[in-house]
């Protein structure tokens, strides 16, 4: 299937390695051209020389920064060769806060959870609606988590702060812009097979004192679907979101998960 977005630039954030990798590459996969976006300088180049190597890639840049920051999105937006603020398509992500028993949070740790997981996306956001809105398209795609439908109790900080940019994409996704072919979605990944969750696993062997492997395996086996995601996989979705075959599709909170979730909406 052609996505229709050959030649569009796209903003992929925490793209150096899971689940924004593999956004970036299924883009780039299909035409568009990337501006890609993470802290780690060494990791962020090595990713985006492997997008690079992808057939019929077009342009790929890469901005090591922190995004959280007005100070890195100000280098996002004035990258030399890229769009300026006149991204197409913007995928925000950005790691998880840690897990924790909320009586041991400060006014801190709530600040920065909010700051990476609700307010970095709506900056970025605003920086970009309207213009997407003028050329009339745009795709937004924040990466968010599976736990906005089914929280987890010790992922306080991640349940309230994506929770918060959920509330705000359903307002946002519905007014004017929705009529000017833009739309914004929210894709909320379950147990996928990526470094966060191995180095979850590793926290548990450590405590447990059993192997990471048979952590890993009893877990899989919990899921219906028999297995972890694939960052692939992930990156097919978002594709498609962010293509001219998605414009119909707005203001959802999209979850890929194998079925863990058990309701029915």
């Amino acid at each position: 299937m052609d996505l229709g977005i050959k030649g569009k630039w796209a903003l992929v954030c925490g793209a150096s390695k899971g689940l924004g990798l593999g956004c970036a590459q299924a883009l780039v996969a299909d035409g568009a051209n990337v501006l890609i976006n993470a802290r780690g300088a060494e990791a962020l180049e090595a990713a985006a020389s492997s997008l690079r190597s992808i057939p019929g890639a077009g342009k790929v840049l890469a901005v090591a920064c922190d995004i959280t920051t007005p100070e890195g999105r100000a280098a996002v937006f004035g990258a030399a060769g890229g769009p300026g603020k006149d991204f197409d398509i913007v995928v925000t992500n950005a790691g998880g806060p840690p897990p924790g028993d909320f009586r041991e949070w400060e006014r801190d740790a709530w600040i920065k959870a909010i700051d990476a997981n609700m307010l970095t996306p709506i900056e970025l956001i605003k920086a970009t609606v309207d213009g997407m809105a003028a050329r009339g398209f745009g795709r937004i795609v924040n990466i968010t988590s599976g736990a906005v439908k089914a929280p987890i109790d010790i992922l306080g900080l991640s349940n309230g702060a994506r929770s918060g940019l959920t509330g705000f994409v359903a307002g946002v996704a519905r007014s004017s812009i929705a009529g000017a072919g833009v739309t914004i979605n929210n894709l909320l990944p379950g147990a996928f097979d990526t470094d966060r969750l191995r180095a979850t696993a590793k926290g548990q062997a450590t405590k447990t004192g059993k192997p990471i492997e048979e952590l890993l395996e009893a877990r899989a086996k919990g899921i219906p679907a028999r297995r972890f995601g694939t960052s692939a996989e992930f990156g097919a979705i978002c594709a498609f979101l962010c293509s001219q075959h998605g414009g119909y599709i707005t203001g959802q909170n999209i979850l890929a998960d194998g079925g863990m979730y058990p309701g029915t909406m």
